[in-house]
Order: structure tokens, then sequence, then C-alpha cells
């Protein structure tokens, strides 16, 4: 791949001369550590990706996974063991860091216009704290996804639902049939109830609309306001009746997340639709080949172009160096991201070939994310932990176990720490 836009964004940064021997320049001017939460293989295609990088400018990056990384970072950023860039798994920490003053903004050192036109104006705006632009993303882990088997889907004479209204009517015509449509499982050990977070979070972005959501996200809008009282309903009335999910609200509580798409594949199927992430193609059985026995299609939504719910890694600058600077211009470009797509993660960047991908499962995933034209990171994520990782999931449990909905709204309310 060409690589000039390198030497660009070196420039830009006055790097060349320090890496070349300038009177400025020393030995820790060399090196660029970088934190993050992959290890293992993560950790191998996170250096292959930077290879290119270091090829050019004789920077050697030094990556440190850590699976204790929410942990990690602030103790080293307080000891003054600060690494060059962090790669956080949600972005929660990465907003309380900036306002701290611990994070530089990209805005001071890079066209924020090309980083837009590379991603879109969504991922750019996921990446902002307080109107400053802090992250560039990594890797994209989609999550309204309907997982199906395009086999049994053509046995029954089923086709793929393009609205809201026609996944309705679709479950119900799968009902009446005596069969089970939807497939779901929350327990997860300690986490238990995220699933059901994130499907009151995808609901919410279909029923009231990006605007409401990100209100709600940010505690604008009460957990008890209108809006999220109708996709709790809605979520409730599905989950909770045995008629519309295999094992009804117990098999739903029960069932491990892993397990819950697995009887897509039993004979007669189990069920015929599955909502979760990309990351469920780690959980499906040895014998299913993601993008020929499964498919999926991103859940629809009231209007034509349904919007995307998120996860994902950031990418930010923890220690504001000339090595970090063209490392963060560096990953703006189209080259980490091929990388990384060659190895199954799913990029934002829009440069990105789909014929990278590995296989079917995973180019078709990304086409989904490509096709998406509005995007928002998982709410609870971005909560604060008390709420978040906390009362949202735990609440979202009792609802389902028969708790009454403003019961539920007002304890996830009122454990929202005060500003």
């Amino acid at each position: 791949m060409k690589r000039q836009f390198l030497f660009v964004s070196l420039l830009s940064v006055g790097l060349l001369s320090a890496c070349n021997g300038n009177p400025q320049g020393n030995e820790n001017e060399k090196t660029l550590v970088i934190l993050g939460s992959l290890t293992g293989v993560g950790q191998e295609i996170v250096e292959e990706a930077f290879a290119p990088f270091t090829a050019e400018t004789g920077i050697e990056v030094v990556y440190e996974g850590t699976d204790a990384f929410a942990t990690v970072l602030p103790i080293r950023v307080e000891g003054g063991d600060v690494p060059d860039l962090a790669i956080f798994p949600q972005p929660g920490l990465m907003r309380d860091l900036a306002r701290e003053g611990v994070l530089t903004p990209l805005g001071s050192f890079m066209d924020l216009d090309a980083l837009s036109e590379a991603f879109g104006p969504d991922w750019v705006e996921l990446g902002a704290v307080d109107d400053q632009v802090y992250g560039v993303w990594m890797r994209s882990d989609p999550k309204s996804l309907v997982w199906y088997s395009p086999t049994a889907f053509e046995t029954a004479g089923y086709t793929v639902p393009t609205s809201w209204d026609e996944l309705m009517a679709l479950g119900e015509e799968m009902a009446a049939a005596g069969t089970t449509p939807w497939c779901l499982g929350m327990e997860s050990g300690d986490a238990t109830g995220w699933v059901g977070t994130d499907w009151v979070e995808d609901i919410l972005l279909r029923t009231a609309g990006p605007e409401i959501y990100d209100q709600w996200v940010a505690h604008e809008i009460p957990f008890n306001s209108p809006p999220v009282r109708e996709a709790v309903k809605i979520f409730g009335d599905l989950v909770r009746s045995d008629r519309y999910v295999r094992g009804g609200a117990v098999g739903a509580i029960s069932t491990p997340f892993g397990d819950a798409p697995a009887p897509l594949f039993d004979q007669p199927p189990g069920c015929y639709l599955h909502r979760q992430a990309s990351f469920i193609t780690d959980f499906l059985p040895e014998t299913v080949e993601p993008g020929q026995d499964t498919r999926v299609f991103l859940l629809p939504g009231q209007e034509a172009a349904a919007p995307l719910l998120t996860g994902g890694l950031v990418v930010a600058m923890t220690h504001n160096t000339p090595e970090a600077q063209a490392a963060m211009n560096y990953l703006t470009t189209v080259t980490p991201h091929a990388s990384w797509a060659a190895r199954g993660y799913i990029s934002p960047h829009k440069q990105v070939d789909l014929s990278l991908y590995p296989n079917d499962g995973v180019r078709q995933m990304a086409e989904v994310l490509n096709q998406a034209e509005t995007i928002r990171f998982d709410g609870s994520d971005l909560m604060p932990a008390a709420v978040g990782t906390g009362t949202f999931w735990t609440e979202m449990v009792n609802y389902v176990s028969g708790t009454d909905m403003d019961t539920v709204l007002s304890a996830i309310d009122d454990s929202w720490p005060e500003p």
C-alpha cells in the first residue's frame, strides 16, 4: 500500500528529523508504548498492524496487554508511568481521563475533517468528549444483529424482514404456526443482565430515535420517562412470553448467553431468530460456518434506515509526544485497519475493502456496519458504572422475573450518582 500519508503526518509533527539524528532526539523518542486490554492473539493482531509504522519510522512499538485495563491505567496515570497510547474497551474511562486533562485533543495536531471523511461523523462524535475529539476507533463490535439459519428460513418459507412491523409480523406468523420465534439468553455470571440492557437500548433507538437515546444515556431524561418505559414494555412483552421466546422468562434468565443461539440449528429449529452482537460467533456450535449456515440482518427500525448499536475499541493519546502524534495519524489511515480486517476485526474505517475479511460471516457483519447511517455506542457502557454495569443489569433480571416496571425503573434512576 502507498505510504505517502505517513511521511506527511510525520513531517507535520517534526518527527523525521528527530528519528534521523537531530540533536533534539534521543532513544526514548523512538519508542511508543501502547496499553490495552487485548492479550494473547489480540496482542499479536495489534503488533502486526503497527509493523508498517515501525518500518517507516524506526519507532519501536511496545504493546502491553492486561485484562485489568480499567484498574491498571488509572494507577499508572496516578504514578506518572503513563503509556503513550491507550486502547479503551469502553469509552467511559476515556471520557473520565479526558475531563481530568490526561488526554490530548486530536484537533490540536490532526485534520478532523479528514478523520470524519475516513470514519464518518458518527464515529468521530463517538470519540468526542465535551465537543473535543480524543479517540480514533480501532474496532467495531456491532450489536444490532439478528442471526438466523438461511436453510431454516428457506424451508419454512420465511423472508428477512425490512421493517419493525415486518419483524413483529414474522414473529407472530412463527408463533401461530406453533414454533418459537426467538432464542434469548441473559445468564452471564456476575454480568447477568447485560443482554437485557442491549435489547432495551436497541428498542429505544428504534422507537424514540437517536436524540432521545443520547439524552437518556446522559441522564437528561430519567429512566422512568415515557420513551424508556415504552422500550422496556416492548422488551417485556417479548421476553416474558414463552410464545415468543424459547423457555419464556425462566428460559431467558437461566440460559447462558453463549448457549442461546444453538437451537437455531436444531432439526427442527428450536427458534428462528437470535439478536446478539458480532462476538457470538465465538460461541456458535463448531459445525456451524458463519456466513453459510447462519447469516445476519440489521435489527429493523421504524424508519427505512435503522440505527446500529455497537461496542468497540477506541485509541486515545495519553502522553503527548511526536511519536504518539505520528501513531494517531497513522491510525486514521487505512493501513492498520486493513491489517485488522484481515485478522477478523471489523473496522469502522470506510476505506477497508470488504474482500480483506477472512470469511463470509465477518464480511457480512462488516457490510451491515458499512450500510448503517446512524451509529450509537452501547448505552450501559457509557453510563456511570453504578448504573450501566450495576442496577441496569440487575433490574433487567428482576423485570424479566416479574417485578413491575415502575419499581424497576425507579430503582435504576435512584442509583444514578449525584453530579
